[in-house]
């Protein structure tokens, strides 16, 4: 697409950072949709969306058209998130949230692993176009299926039992409530969060918008070597995020929410921090893939703890606060991506830009410990304490 289209490093950081700008504006709209109408219905305007702006991609015809279907593109997919998060605080009791969290990242890593498998064999055989037209018809089946067979609360759904339902500690809904703000805003642990998730996404956004052009670009790799290394981040992280989401809840178990939360963050993004760093300071092409695999797999085991820890200082709010907090996440990927291009320009390599990437992921690491995740955003909701 680059060649097709004439896109230099530095207009290809604008590319995939104003689809992140747009997502980030609708993220807590589309987040707080969700916990007024549900998640079923905004998942399959979100995915039908999405589809459909896959599909434009694979006709964009020049760098300003590419750009306006990018913009639109992250607009509608803003909230697809939040809304599976709201979905897991209303499916999950709080013990297990962790781990379902870390099944739906789980997911979107084996994604990533496999696209590059599926996606360069139809590039080869029948132009870049080619594959978005078909994961655009995928999504579109995808979003008929979920409509049809998923239920917004436990209670709606044929076949859960009253015992499940007692076991999920999901009370029956009243009225939409929507979040407070002047009294969200004045709490620490929103704002912690928030700038924590910001940070973050300054060093991981570059494994979804840069990866493989810096393993070609930077370290060299062919393209069919580069659909094979690149496989690796996302397995690893794959693998991360069922085991952080797993050791997360046990460590609830044992120390309580706030240090079961504290300790797999930090470790995580602190790990991922300095493997980063170390990806951009090595000679040696494969020592900086495997940096970047290990680097993924510990960065995504603090992503399932994440989300987890919204739902617990949210609850019944889950949709709004993690909403807030991927938006907050999502500028930062907006600014890493532009940034990235610009710094490839200006220092004429594509491993200096790293370091200050792999920065940010420590900064992270020192703010996910400032974050208590027994101190409610808005105190006095009792919902699911029991569970905590």
């Amino acid at each position: 697409m680059q060649k097709d289209l004439g896109i230099a490093p530095e207009m290809w950081g604008w590319v995939v950072g104003v689809f992140t700008l747009s997502y980030a504006l609708f993220e807590i709209p589309t987040g707080a949709m969700g916990d007024r109408i549900g998640p079923r219905k905004v998942l399959t305007r979100i995915v039908v969306w999405w589809s459909t702006f896959t599909s434009l991609t694979g006709a964009v015809s020049n760098f300003k058209f590419l750009l306006l279907v990018r913009l639109l593109f992250g607009a509608g997919e803003a909230g697809a998130y939040p809304n599976s998060s709201a979905t897991i605080s209303r499916w999950f009791p709080v013990a297990e949230r962790a781990r379902a969290h870390g099944v739906v990242w789980m997911a979107s890593r084996v994604g990533g692993a496999l696209s590059p498998v599926l996606v360069v064999p139809i590039q080869m055989a029948f132009g870049w176009r080619a594959s978005f037209w078909v994961f655009g018809a995928v999504g579109i089946l995808w979003a008929l299926w979920w409509y049809f067979w998923f239920r917004d609360n436990p209670s709606e759904k044929k076949g859960v039992t009253p015992e499940e339902i007692l076991e999920i500690g999901n009370p029956p809904r009243g009225p939409h409530q929507s979040l407070p703000w002047r009294i969200a805003l004045r709490s620490r642990n929103l704002w912690m969060i928030m700038l924590m998730y910001h940070t973050y996404c300054w060093g991981s956004y570059f494994f979804l918008s840069w990866l493989h052009t810096y393993l070609q670009k930077g370290r060299g790799f062919s393209e069919k070597e580069m659909g094979f290394y690149s496989t690796f981040p996302f397995l690893c992280g794959a693998c991360g995020n069922l085991f952080g989401g797993w050791l997360s809840d046990r460590l609830v178990k044992r120390f309580g929410v706030k240090w079961g939360r504290r300790i797999v963050g930090c470790a995580g993004l602190g790990a991922s921090g300095c493997l980063l760093i170390a990806t951009g300071l090595t000679p040696n092409r494969m020592a900086a893939v495997i940096f970047l695999t290990l680097g993924y797999g510990a960065q995504d085991c603090f992503l399932p703890v994440a989300w987890s820890v919204c739902l617990d200082v949210g609850r019944k709010y889950a949709g709004a606060v993690t909403g807030s907090m991927n938006m907050a996440g999502q500028f930062g990927s907006f600014l890493s991506s532009v940034a990235f291009g610009y710094m490839v320009k200006y220092f004429g390599d594509y491993n200096t830009p790293l370091l200050p990437m792999g920065g940010a992921l420590l900064l992270s690491a020192f703010l996910f410990y400032r974050i208590d995740a027994e101190r409610q955003i808005v105190p006095g909701d009792v919902s699911d304490r029991k569970n905590a």
